[in-house]
C-alpha cells in the first residue's frame, strides 16, 4: 500500500508554481524539492483551470462545491430512509396497516 503524506502547504505550492511560470521545468523542481514532477504538473494544470486558462476539468471551487453537495445528498438520503422507517412503524402502531406477521 502506498504511503500517504499530508498535503503540501498552499504557500509551498504557490512558490513551486511561480518557479514553473518563471521557466523552470517540473523535472528540475522535482529533483530539487520533494514533490514529484507529475505532482507539480498536476498543480500547474489545476492552477490553470482555476484561472480560466484551461477548461478540461473542474476548478478547485467547483470541486469543493461538488464534495459538499455529495455530502449533503448522502445525509438527505439517510434522513429519508429514517423517515420512511418511522412512518411505517407509526402506521403499524396505529393499526392502520397490518404487521408482517399478521395472518390477515
Amino acid at each position: 500500500m502506498p504511503r500517504s503524506r499530508p498535503p503540501y502547504p498552499a504557500e509551498f505550492r504557490e512558490q513551486i508554481l511561480e518557479l514553473v511560470r518563471a521557466g523552470r521545468t517540473p523535472e528540475e523542481l522535482a529533483e530539487e524539492y520533494e514533490p514529484t514532477a507529475q505532482t507539480i504538473r498536476n498543480w500547474v494544470a489545476q492552477s490553470e483551470r482555476d484561472h480560466g486558462v484551461r477548461k478540461d476539468g473542474l476548478t478547485t471551487d467547483e470541486k469543493e462545491e461538488l464534495r459538499a453537495l455529495r455530502r449533503e445528498n448522502k445525509v438527505l438520503r439517510q434522513e429519508k430512509e429514517i423517515l420512511k422507517k418511522a412512518a411505517a412503524w407509526f402506521a403499524r402502531e396505529s393499526n392502520s396497516i397490518p404487521g408482517r406477521d399478521s395472518s390477515s
